[in-house]
């Protein structure tokens, strides 16, 4: 895998198509990155103690390598 952490990337497929961020994290065995401020899913959280309120958290999802390319 060529791309790695801190590289800058533009996505080449899929809903986010076009758009560009620099790499978080780099999952090579699955041949997947985190790019930041795309594929964002949001997680709903419960609330862990008693009256705690749960809430909705937005993380960002690993996409495949295939569908990123890097820019200089």
């Amino acid at each position: 895998m060529k791309i790695k952490k801190n590289d800058k990337v533009q996505i080449i497929a899929g809903k986010d198509k076009g758009k560009t961020g620099t790499v978080v994290r780099a999952l090579p065995r699955e041949e997947r990155v985190v790019v930041e401020g795309v594929a964002v899913a949001k997680r709903h959280t419960r609330g862990r103690r008693h009256g705690e309120v749960g809430r909705i958290v937005e993380r960002p999802m690993p996409i495949h390598v295939s569908n990123v390319k890097k820019v200089s």
